[in-house]
């Protein structure tokens, strides 16, 4: 017996995904729908792959359908479908930098799918929601840190914020003017990390929009260097100053408010900040997560982002005593947590040889003459390449083992069971050839 059905829009994507893990643990059905605008696609006739993954971490599946919000007619043959207890509203555009230049998608997407949402939900009497709002619906702190009593709206400093206040004082409306309305607004600050097993994470496609994602694929190599936006911030560092939240935690928080919702613990129309309560800075993060995973993270400072503020982070009492809900994961364990999901090792042997090494051990080895050319060189060819692979070593048990020798003697062998070959005079096939003959 499951505590309650659940519609969760934008389930294929980061925060998404991750609450439908964490729903699905706790014994509630789910039915998810997303657009991709978040999150890859799956190939027709399949769930996306964040959702297989949360199926094989749980061992649970959820229901899941391809759907835009502003598709009305899909939206409403969903709820004629499944009777659903409680929604769980996610899907929207995020990115604080591109709101601003393309601002009519913003308020067109969010707003009106917001709407079609909550059309649907009246007329299926579905009552119970939680929002996931933002802490941009603050703008510029008049204070720090921010509880929820902080004015809202007026000083929003772009129009993906203005979005998540016009949705805000859109769902206080419809409660006052509707009785049976129970709606929690989650405004939540920044989430960053990954699911301890590394299989579901932020995968953003193209140049990522959030930072720990940003400084994870420059890490890698995906991306050559970091974009610091800014140095000029009234900061310790002159770098903007955020409260990053683990996605798991923030995850855990919605279930929170899930739990408390079907209880009918909670009444009326109620925010809630969902943060650690303690801010960094860009390069604190760029630091921790240097000195967590041993690699340099090149940067750059490049012009501030219109809307950026120098600080905010939480005051998240109220989530504490109301939701029984508190963020566990500090900043250093925020970046384990993000490189469990990405992180690079060196496989290598930890020495270097030459074009001519080659070349000489495996005439050693196979006692078969390789003649040769000096010609020019490529283009982009270097001196010497050749690892530190004490990290793999140390955390993931492993070491090279071959040499050489080896190498060139096992080569060699692959060539004669493939092809055969012949040596001296007579040809050695498959089944006849006696390889310590050749290197004897």
């Amino acid at each position: 017996m499951t505590k309650g059905k659940v519609f969760v829009t934008g389930g294929a994507g980061y925060v998404g995904s991750h609450t439908i893990l964490e729903i699905l643990k706790a014994d509630y059905d789910v039915v998810a729908v997303d657009n991709y605008s978040n999150a890859h696609p799956a190939r027709d006739g399949e769930i996306p792959e964040s959702l297989r993954r949360v199926h094989e971490l749980t061992g649970k599946t959820s229901t899941f359908y391809k759907l835009d919000l502003l598709d009305e007619e899909g939206l409403d043959r969903i709820f004629e479908k499944h009777q659903f207890d409680c929604v769980i509203h996610f899907a929207a555009l995020k990115s604080v930098g591109e709101s601003w230049k393309i601002p009519l998608d913003y308020y067109r997407n969010n707003l009106v799918s917001t709407i079609n949402l909550m059309e649907v939900m009246k007329k299926y009497n579905v009552r119970q929601l939680i929002f996931s709002s933002s802490c941009t619906v603050y703008g510029v702190p008049q204070y720090l840190p921010l509880d929820e009593n902080h004015p809202t709206g007026r000083n929003c400093t772009n129009p993906y914020g203005r979005t998540k206040y016009f949705i805000e004082e859109m769902l206080k409306d419809l409660f006052f003017s509707e009785e049976g309305w129970t709606i929690v607004l989650l405004r939540y600050f920044n989430p960053v990390g990954a699911h301890e097993s590394g299989c579901i994470g932020e995968d953003p496609q193209g140049i990522p929009n959030n930072l720990m994602p940003y400084v994870s694929q420059v890490a890698i190599g995906k991306l050559p260097e970091l974009s610091v936006y800014g140095n000029d911030f009234k900061t310790k560092d002159g770098t903007g100053v955020r409260d990053y939240i683990h996605v798991v935690d923030l995850a855990k928080g919605h279930v929170a408010a899930l739990d408390k919702l079907v209880a009918k613990a909670i009444s009326g129309c109620k925010a809630y900040n969902l943060g650690t309560g303690k801010g960094y800075s860009v390069l604190d993060v760029v630091k921790t997560f240097e000195k967590a995973t041993g690699t340099k993270v090149p940067y750059k400072i490049v012009g501030r982002r219109p809307g950026d503020v120098d600080e905010l982070y939480a005051l998240p009492d109220l989530a504490v005593e109301e939701l029984g809900w508190k963020a566990e994961a500090a900043l250093d364990k925020l970046v384990a947590k993000a490189i469990s999901g990405c992180k690079a090792y060196n496989l290598g042997t930890g020495k270097g040889y030459s074009v001519l090494d080659v070349v000489k051990t495996f005439e050693k080895a196979t006692g078969t003459k390789v003649p040769y050319k000096i010609v020019g060189r490529r283009p982009g060819d270097v001196d010497e390449l050749y690892a530190l692979p004490d990290l793999a070593v140390e955390e993931l048990g492993w070491k090279a083992e071959k040499d050489l020798f080896e190498m060139c003697k096992d080569m060699w062998h692959k060539l004669i069971i493939q092809y055969g070959i012949y040596c001296g005079n007579s040809h050695h096939g498959f089944d006849t050839f006696d390889y310590d003959e050749v290197i004897s």
